[in-house]
């Protein structure tokens, strides 16, 4: 094995910081404030139905998602789940909403930045310090970019599909 390169170290420190922010943000879900039950009305009054169920399914995505991409464990898988949780994220709550966060609903550019970096990080494999290096799975290269970008982008666009179901505003009267 050859020494460590810097690229390993940045992979590892980026992996591990954005897999602890999404396992945070799972664990708040789960613990903070309403709980699951008010994540729950908060999943319904976006159009998520039933809305518990998709509070739970996030919640559980981005905890676990978090550990496996910081661990780096199947990375393009973690990082494939994550893309698609932010995805729904982006359609259901923040696009409407423009891209600063500090705006009125909070804006898109939180979870564009979380996206974007699940699918770089899927596609790099999340370098030599990872759990898949040291079984010899998922390396870097196209295969695991577009395993996470096709896997996350579909199950992303699947539960929309499934699952959305926005209230409609009558715009006639």
């Amino acid at each position: 094995m050859s020494a460590l390169e810097a690229t390993d170290v940045a992979l590892g420190v980026l992996r591990v910081t954005v897999g602890t922010v999404f396992v945070l943000h799972g664990w708040n879900h789960v613990f903070g404030g309403g709980r699951i039950a008010g994540t729950g009305q908060w999943f319904e009054s976006l159009g998520m139905r039933p809305g518990r169920l998709h509070a739970w399914t996030a919640s559980l995505t981005e905890a676990g998602g978090g550990l496996l991409l910081a661990a780096g464990l199947l990375t393009p898988l973690a990082a494939a789940a994550l893309l698609a949780t932010m995805l729904v994220a982006f359609a259901t709550s923040h696009a409407r909403n423009g891209f600063f966060i500090f705006r009125p609903g909070e804006g898109y550019e939180y979870v564009l930045v979380l996206g974007i970096a699940s699918i770089c990080l899927g596609g790099a494999g999340g370098g030599r310090l990872t759990v898949d290096h040291a079984l010899g799975i998922f390396g870097a290269g196209w295969f695991a970019l577009l395993l996470t970008a096709c896997l996350g982008i579909v199950g992303g666009a699947v539960q929309l599909l499934l699952f959305w179901r926005p209230t409609r505003t009558n715009s006639t009267g």
